[in-house]
């Protein structure tokens, strides 16, 4: 990977405040997109949010890869599959909108999110989700600078995918497109509350 090569990582930001009532803003979730090169320089960010609970998220991505509409872009990375309390990445229709390849990272162990699902949703909402989800490409175990991290991709191999993923991976598991954009979408959300409070 060039030092000149970029990522765009995409990341999510959601803390409940009880003290609103339940249709105030911060039934949303806050999406930063963050613009790094392998270098580590920040090229650029961008937000958007969805829905805590629906399923709007993917289409919520779609408005940011608009908004950043960089042809200097070689990947996508998301630091999540299912958002905002299982408003799902549809990873094929991201993957079509960017025209690149696709890297879902996550950083936890899961027997999946079936049961959590099932719990949460029941009917159409259920079925949506479901459809989603058993869609997404198999979960695969990989080691970044001696850390275990989960990706799924799409638009590349096994073997790009750890490229990539160490490429942009200067210090621990987290990919630095991901750290910058989970950093933006909280100093974004902190900037709703303080206009909430307003």
């Amino acid at each position: 990977m060039k030092p000149g090569g970029r990522a765009l990582g995409i990341a999510e930001s959601y803390r409940r405040d009880h003290s609103h009532d339940s249709t105030s803003d911060r039934d949303r979730s806050t999406l930063a997109g963050a613009v790094v090169r392998a270098d580590c320089v920040v090229d650029g960010l961008a937000y958007e949010h969805c829905r805590v609970g629906g399923t709007d998220a993917t289409d919520s991505v779609d408005s940011l890869l608009e908004t950043v509409a960089r042809p200097d872009v070689q990947y996508v990375l998301l630091g999540a599959i299912a958002p905002a309390w299982y408003n799902f990445f549809d990873l094929e229709r991201i993957h079509e909108a960017a025209a690149r390849p696709v890297i879902a990272v996550t950083f936890e162990s899961s027997s999946g999110l079936e049961s959590g699902l099932r719990d949460a949703f029941s009917g159409t909402e259920l079925r949506q989700r479901l459809a989603v989800y058993r869609r997404l490409p198999s979960r695969t175990e990989l080691t970044v600078n001696g850390e275990t991290v989960y990706a799924r991709y799409l638009g590349c191999d096994r073997d790009e995918a750890v490229s990539v993923l160490r490429a942009f991976t200067p210090d621990g598991g987290r990919p630095e497109p991901l750290r910058v954009a989970r950093l933006a979408a909280r100093a974004g959300d902190s900037y709703a509350d303080t206009i909430g409070d307003e």
